[in-house]
């Protein structure tokens, strides 16, 4: 079993020396770089990854496309922003030793947060499983704009792996609010969009004050304290800020009424 871990970046300068020293156990580190204008390239060239530059697709094209070009048939995909934790490799490393017949063909791994000082356990962000170590002649990468995954064939095998993918992606409070700003929100609206969802009024309301509750009630935020409770904060924030930019798309629609 040999394996090449997948990286994509774009401006990681702060992030890709940890990430590829996480996966150096891996027969091959590979960095797609969406054209980076940072010092990230020569940093993960520094690493000893192998380097391709290639304009951005979108998460899940970007992805496949570094699936496709690695040496191996084994993908372990990673974020800039994540890291392996020492169980995680120690899991990946039995796998080392085990028979191709004995092995699945995907497995699915805890991704844990690090958020406010405080590694997570609520609010619907633990465990928070990816399948993130495949085969790809088994699976590819799929999604338009967010929450891109691997799609594994009919009949695929999937198992789950011991040990946590570590998660930095919010530097603080800040950074988090302008990520749904910038990403989450808006990306989620123009999905929604043109897979023919429409919104409403009503929606917009109560949409949000209903994700704070799942997040911070049923999903158990209230036992990681002030960091649960700014989680489920955002939560509803993302919820109002993409139904209302949904609002505005289907309302900039031309339209088909008469006389107009």
């Amino acid at each position: 079993m040999n394996i090449t871990a997948t990286i994509i970046t774009f401006n990681e300068e702060e992030h890709i020396r940890a990430a590829i020293e996480s996966v150096s156990w891996a027969n091959e580190v590979l960095v797609v770089d969406s054209c980076s204008t940072d010092a990230t390239r020569e940093i993960a060239q520094g690493c000893g990854a192998r380097v391709i530059q290639r304009e951005w697709p979108g998460f899940a094209g970007q992805k496949q496309f570094a699936a496709e070009e690695a040496r191996t048939d084994w993908i372990f995909s990673l974020d800039a922003d994540e890291r392996v934790s020492k169980e995680l490799r120690a899991s990946i490393e039995d796998l080392l030793y085990t028979g191709e017949e004995r092995l699945a063909d995907g497995y699915r791994i805890a991704r844990r947060a690090f958020y406010m000082g405080r590694w997570i356990r609520g609010g619907g962000w633990y465990p928070d499983r990816q399948l993130r170590l495949y085969k790809k002649s088994a699976g590819r990468w799929e999604g338009a704009y967010v929450h891109e995954s691997v799609k594994m064939q009919p009949g695929a095998r999937i198992a789950s792996l011991n040990g946590d993918i570590l998660h930095y992606s919010m530097s603080d409070a800040s950074h988090h609010h302008r990520m749904i700003g910038e990403r989450y929100a808006p990306l989620a609206a123009r999905q929604m969009f043109e897979k023919g969802r429409r919104t409403s009024a009503l929606q917009i309301a109560f949409a949000p004050p209903a994700a704070f509750l799942r997040s911070f009630i049923l999903k158990g935020g209230f036992r990681d304290g002030l960091a649960g409770l700014a989680i489920a904060r955002f939560a509803a924030h993302n919820v109002f800020l993409k139904y209302l930019m949904l609002w505005e798309m289907q309302n900039r629609e031309p339209s088909t009424r008469d006389g107009e």
